[in-house]
């Protein structure tokens, strides 16, 4: 299964915030530290912010932080949240696609249990699991690239 890159920024957002504990940071700072879009990365930290997990703080002195301890941010409810409902192929949609097959398919049975699996994976893991090594990412994100 493919992520967006909507999916893969939020990510990067909540994992660059949670390897810099008790610490604000612009939506400049994480976009220079990954090299993408500002533009992109506006509409990203507006939706963490209305889905709870960041606090977004406007004006001089302002910026964004975890609304919530990593431990509580859970990796599979991100992803569900930013990646909306799963459709792996086309008779997942709401009218089952076009297939001529589609009535006695069993591929929809068996890429549904697919994506039942990568999500009971992704469930496995918060945040925290995510930065358990923050040191080093703390490394390659606030002190590499300022060299």
């Amino acid at each position: 299964m493919k992520l967006t890159s909507f999916t893969d920024y939020s990510l990067r957002v909540l994992i660059y915030l949670a390897a810099r504990p008790g610490s604000r940071a612009t939506i400049g700072e994480i976009a220079a530290a990954f090299e993408i879009s500002e533009h992109h990365l506006t509409k990203v930290v507006h939706f963490l912010g209305k889905s709870g997990w960041l606090s977004n703080v406007r004006g001089k002195g302002g910026g964004m932080e975890l609304a919530l301890e990593p431990e509580q941010i859970g990796v599979g409810a991100v992803v569900r949240e930013t990646e909306g409902e799963a459709r792996p192929a086309e008779c997942f949609g709401e009218e089952g696609g076009q297939c001529a097959i589609t009535p006695a398919c069993q591929l929809r049975g068996v890429l549904a249990e697919a994506v039942a699996a990568f999500y009971a994976v992704l469930d496995r893991y918060t945040l925290a699991d995510l930065v358990r090594n923050r040191q080093a990412v703390a490394k390659l994100l606030f002190f590499e690239r300022r060299a």
